[in-house]
């Protein structure tokens, strides 16, 4: 039997800081998220490095004598590839090349090459593009030097290849005409929307990986892509669903994530406009993520930046059956019992007491509470038909399935 070929991932090297902002366990967190998008990006975290700081240094990031330690290992492992864990600045981009001599990422630049590798239909693909071409819009001298070096992996996808393209009148060029095409993508889905009439539209929204797309394959009985990686979903699906009597729309959306780029809010904003548009959100929450709390409120910060956040909403609390708990033995009397020792009835018991009737907990993957999930949203949905039908008692949405 021959044996398979041994696929060796690219090493890389994390880097991330510890300022007045961000404490040593939220930094943590935070290489940890870019540890896993490092893997869905197809490399290898070897090696974290943490710097104190006041601020980050506004020439090289981190401090002479912490990159001197960085050069050093990289050196010594012959690693090709460092990942900073914040976007840096062109100035800051060059600065740390010259001296590691090695390729440099930021998180920016690895989400977005992440957001290239799953992109797949043209308005996907074309968003994808545009938040690339700005994001290197200023950063065109690096190409220039690192040109005849590139030979793919992590960061290097999409365009920034050829010569000719790091001129900036061309760049320039080439962000005007997608930002056309993108206005045309973004009439045509406005058709489209339109066209649905007027059924309650229901998005799900949430962090990335929290199993939007499972939960979506569940309720419409469809065939959504869903992986345990990070971005699985870039292209908005849009499924009719029914519930007893009433019919809506229910639509899977990008999964968000902390320090999201600013380009690719703004490219994406043709999928955004679904989660605007939206009548009802059901906000997706991993459970079983020690920082869940954490990615509640990020992805509450991206609503209120896309005027979403007053909308009716309910908390769908996912993966029940993966969560685990620290336990106190009886007669402990001396550890304080701090939220890692939360079982789930306790969360129920605490700031969750106050969604009331606004939340769900469920495991979509084995279908756990889903008639129980079912019956909230339909209670949801029919709330919103009543506001806007006040007249029509459900006549009109009486459905029966086609033989």
């Amino acid at each position: 039997m021959i044996e398979a070929e041994k696929i060796t991932l690219e090493e890389a090297v994390l880097i991330g800081v510890i300022t007045q902002h961000q404490d040593e366990k939220k930094a943590e967190e935070y290489l940890n998220e870019l540890a896993f998008l490092t893997a869905t990006s197809g490399g290898k975290a070897i090696k974290r490095f943490v710097q104190k700081l006041e601020k980050p240094h506004p020439k090289t990031f981190l401090g002479a004598g912490k990159l001197e330690e960085v050069k050093a290992y990289i050196d010594a492992r012959n690693v090709g590839t460092v990942i900073f864990d914040d976007e840096l600045s062109p100035a800051q981009l060059r600065n740390i090349e010259k001296i590691l001599e090695c390729k440099v990422l930021d998180r920016t630049n690895l989400i977005l090459d992440i957001f290239a590798k799953r992109a797949q239909t043209s308005s996907a693909k074309t968003q994808v593009e545009l938040a690339q071409y700005e994001y290197l819009l200023p950063r065109l001298t690096r190409l220039w030097t690192h040109l005849d070096k590139q030979k793919g992996g992590i960061g290097m996808r999409g365009p920034g290849e050829t010569e000719i393209e790091t001129d900036r009148r061309i760049i320039r060029d080439k962000i005007s005409l997608l930002k056309k095409k993108l206005q045309t993508i973004d009439k045509q889905m406005g058709v489209q929307r339109k066209n649905r009439g007027k059924m309650v539209r229901v998005a799900l929204v949430g962090y990335t990986n929290v199993g939007k797309s499972t939960l979506m394959n569940v309720i419409s009985k469809s065939e959504v892509f869903a992986e345990n990686k990070l971005f699985a979903t870039l292209d908005t699906t849009v499924r009719k669903v029914v519930i007893k009597n009433i019919p809506f729309l229910m639509t899977d959306t990008v999964g968000f994530i902390r320090k999201l780029p600013t380009q690719l809010v703004e490219s994406f904003k043709s999928t955004l406009d679904e989660v605007r548009e939206a009548d009802l959100l059901l906000h997706v929450v991993d459970i079983s993520h020690p920082n869940f709390e954490d990615h509640i409120e990020s992805v509450n910060q991206i609503l209120d930046e896309i005027d979403s956040a007053d909308k009716p909403m309910v908390m769908v609390f996912n993966k029940i059956d993966a969560y685990t708990h620290k336990t106190i033995d009886k007669d402990d009397l001396m550890t304080e019992k701090t939220k890692d020792y939360y079982s789930l009835d306790d969360w129920k018991k605490s700031w969750m007491n106050d969604l009331e009737n606004e939340s769900i907990f469920i495991s979509a993957q084995n279908k756990e509470n889903i008639e129980e999930f079912k019956e909230k949203v339909y209670e949801a949905v029919k709330n919103i038909h009543i506001q806007r039908f006040p007249y029509n008692d459900f006549l009109y949405y009486e459905y029966k399935e086609e033989e």
